[in-house]
């Protein structure tokens, strides 16, 4: 069984095909999806999508929060709206944490100022919660580090991971698992190899990032849509590089995200 923790099953790329890509998932043998929202207008969407595709799919779940990417165009009672729909949603056991959020310093054009306001007001409310979270950590990891560590949080995942050795140790310390997907295929991609080989496999979880961050093989396909039906096959990758059996990594993920996100690992366990 396999899970992908990072999966935007809502977004546009998917809106005209949706069922045929939870099928391809499930034949894939993938029973698990983590769908991060990325802005307040979404979180009614993405819970209804979650409920309408959990039977096929019976360990998908979804995350509530705004997206680094997606602060330029929220407003502050976003935030209110956001605590309202976290408070609502902590009796249905697809809820899993507060997500899409952190902070992002690659796209030029985003202030850095507003970022900070919403990642900083979420990780308030995820600690006030108890929940743990979902980071986008691109190009901002000593930034979000200073910030995790202002505050007493359950952890959670940083996805997407591209940080340093040193970076990772301190996400690990402070309870979190780092997210790997397609980017490892690539053969050029050696910090984040080096990691998949170094760092222990408690702090290891398995993604796609779909529709982004298509694998290697899609690189000169006219369609470079990534889905989550392609994460065995980059687990395969991921196992490889590491040396270990494709079961041992499946295994170590499902218990890593239980970890990380325990009311998917109470979800996981019935």
């Amino acid at each position: 069984m396999w899970l992908d923790t990072h999966c935007h099953l809502d977004a546009p790329e998917f809106l005209t095909d949706l069922g045929q890509i939870i099928e391809n998932a499930r034949a894939a043998g993938v029973r698990g999806i983590l769908l991060p929202s990325v802005q307040a207008n979404d979180f009614v969407a993405v819970k209804e999508l979650v409920h309408t595709y959990k039977d096929r799919i019976p360990y998908l779940v979804y995350t509530l929060g705004i997206h680094p990417l997606y602060t330029d165009r929220a407003k502050e009672e976003d935030l209110k709206t956001l605590d309202q729909a976290v408070t609502e949603a902590l009796d249905d056991p697809h809820f899993v944490g507060i997500g899409e959020i952190g902070l992002d310093y690659f796209v030029p054009d985003l202030d850095p100022h507003r970022q900070a306001f919403f990642f900083d007001a979420q990780l308030d409310l995820a600690q006030k919660k108890n929940l743990p979270v979902i980071l986008h950590v691109r190009r901002s990891q000593d930034m979000i580090l200073k910030a995790l560590r202002q505050r007493s949080l359950s952890g959670g995942i940083a996805h997407a991971f591209n940080g340093s050795h040193q970076q990772a140790e301190q996400f690990i310390d402070l309870g979190f698992k780092l997210g790997f997907g397609g980017a490892a295929t690539y053969e050029r991609a050696l910090q984040i190899r080096r990691l998949l080989k170094e760092l222990p496999l408690e702090a290891i979880v398995t993604e796609t990032d779909s529709p982004d961050i298509p694998p290697a093989w899609l690189k000169d396909e006219p369609v470079r849509r990534n889905e989550p039906a392609y994460l065995p096959r980059i687990a395969q990758v991921l196992a490889g590089l590491r040396g270990i059996a494709e079961r041992d990594l499946a295994d170590a993920v499902i218990q890593n995200a239980s970890v990380a996100l325990p009311r998917w690992g109470q979800l996981l366990t019935e």
